[in-house]
Formats: C-alpha cells, structure tokens, sequence
C-alpha cells in the first residue's frame, strides 16, 4: 500500500534531494507538491520545485504556490545559505511544466476532504504557513491527516538562524504553534538529528558515480551549500536536513527519538521561533510529537544513493 503524500516546501537543495527521494521511491505516492516562501521568495521557490520534478523527470506533477510570506511577520530568507536562486550549485534549465491555478492551501485542504480520512501524510520541509493557513481556514482537515512529518526544530544543537531558533520555525513561529497545537500526530527531524545527515566528500563522490542527471545536479548542489556549513560549524560537509523526512517514510528504523512535548516560543525578542522541547519529561505538559535524536548516518546514505540511482 503506498503512502500518499504532500510535501510542502521551499526548495532549497536539500529541500530538492527530498523531493528527488520521495519520486525515485515506489512505496510514496506524491499528490502534489506546494511552495511556500522560506530558504528564498515564493516566485523561486515554486519554480525550483518545478525544475526538481522535470530533474527527475516527472512533469506530470502537480505543483502549486502558497503563501508568500509568513501570517504574522515579515519574511526572513537565506539566500546566504542557499544562492541567490535557492538550487545554486548546479545549472538547471528553467521549468518547461506550468504551475497549477489553484492556491496551494485550496489543494491541500480539498485534497484532504476528498481522500478518506487518515490516509493522508503531509511533509513540509519549509516553514508552516501553509499547512498552519489550512487548518485556520478549514479547522475540519485535522483529523483527516493521517500524521505530519516535518523538518524543523532544534533542541541540543540550539538555533542555526538565531542562537535560539532553527530557521524553518524562526521564519514563521505563529505557524509552527498553530501545527503544534493542532493535536495532529506530528513527527520531527530537529537539527539534531539531520547534522548527522553530513555529506562526506566519499558520499557525494557515490552520488556523482551513479551519473544521471539528477544525481550530478545533487553533488553540485551539496558542494555549494556545504561551503557555508563548513564554514559555520567546521563539519566534513553538508547536512541534508529535508531528507531526513522522506527517509522517515520509507525507513524509520533509521531514527530513534522520543515522544515529548514541543512548544513553540511566539512572545520573546530574545527566543523567538524556539522549538521548547521537553526531552528530559521535566514539565507535566502532555506529549504532542515525536522528537527526532539520532540518526543511522550509514544506512541513511545507503538509501539515499541507492534511490537516486533510479531516478
């Protein structure tokens, strides 16, 4: 039985190895694809998700825009990470397939009306505001979601935009406290875990082995962003932080964490966008996610280039 998906997201190149991983892997069927502004604006990052669906040759997908700004603040983006155009690295020809009319809120709400409930996985690798602006507007699609798998976060290893906040929460908190407040099931791949997703010069050497379009494109774009996270943290490369969702669905053995209570910091100047998770069971406030610690790096890399090899 293939898992049917949403991934929302604003690719980003680790935003696209995601996208590449669920459409090279027959257990997920993608519904659709929506974009939300985060790592760039909304005009990049809904053509990037396009140029990764034609990448892996999929222009049959549907891809829809969202939101282009956060619900209650301006927009941050981090074109300091990822390029000027989002997918630096790699030269990408622009999307031949058209977007879809429809706002991406309106699909993921009428798509999740129109499948039985709870067969419905969402997977947003950006920051929340569409998914957050879905079930404002329709409270009724909470509990038709199956469960929401998501990057974002950080606990031990602190913030990576601010000394507090991971970046996909720092950019749209309000929306983040929406999602964690909805009472969905929610899975979290906090920094925690996906810094131990580092591309290594010997990982990425085997996905330029493979030789196929997507998986060149894919060893570009890890040499441009690790610059940055070498830099910043003197890691041996790049984490991959979004695959570690699409990872999630095909092989959560992959992963330990803990189910905890994550609330998200919306008041303080001085925090704002802190996931607050109460991993040691200090407060008696009651578990709403499963928290993300660890990582098998190895069996992780071996997925992923095994996949890539399809596409």
């Amino acid at each position: 039985m293939r898992q049917k998906i949403i991934i929302d997201t604003d690719p980003g190149q680790d935003d696209a190895v995601a996208i590449l991983l669920a459409l090279a892997s027959p257990e997920l069927e993608v519904l659709g694809i929506t974009a939300v502004a985060g790592n760039v604006p909304l005009h990049l990052t809904e053509k990037n998700a396009r140029v990764i669906c034609e990448l892996a040759g999929r222009r049959d997908m549907a891809v829809f825009a969202g939101c282009d700004r956060p619900m209650n603040r301006p927009l941050v983006t981090a074109e300091h990470v990822h390029g000027k155009t989002g997918l630096d690295g790699p030269v990408l020809p622009d999307p031949t397939m058209a977007l879809q009319d429809r706002h991406a809120v309106d699909f993921i709400i009428e798509t999740l009306r129109s499948h039985p409930a709870g067969s419905v996985t969402l997977c947003p690798l950006g920051p929340l505001t569409n998914i957050a602006t879905a079930l404002l507007r329709a409270p009724d699609i909470a509990a038709r979601v199956q469960r929401i798998v998501l990057m974002g976060g950080a606990y031990f290893e602190v913030g990576n935009i601010t000394p507090a906040a991971e970046f996909n929460i720092h950019v749209d908190p309000h929306a983040a406290d929406i999602v964690f407040k909805s009472g969905i099931s929610l899975v979290v791949m906090p920094l925690d875990v996906t810094h131990k997703a580092l591309v290594t010069a010997e990982r990425n050497a085997a996905f330029r082995a493979i030789g196929s379009p997507a998986a060149i494109a894919v060893a570009q774009m890890t040499d441009f962003f690790e610059r940055f996270d070498k830099a910043k943290y003197g890691s041996a490369g790049a984490p991959l932080h979004d695959p570690c969702v699409t990872a999630f669905l095909l092989a959560p053995d992959l992963f330990t964490g803990r189910h905890i209570n994550v609330e998200i910091e919306t008041t303080s100047d001085l925090t704002m966008g802190m996931t607050v998770a109460d991993w040691w069971g200090v407060t008696d406030r009651a578990p709403n996610a499963l928290f993300m610690g660890d990582l098998d790096a190895p069996g992780f890399f071996t997925l992923l280039t095994e996949r890539l090899a399809r596409l």
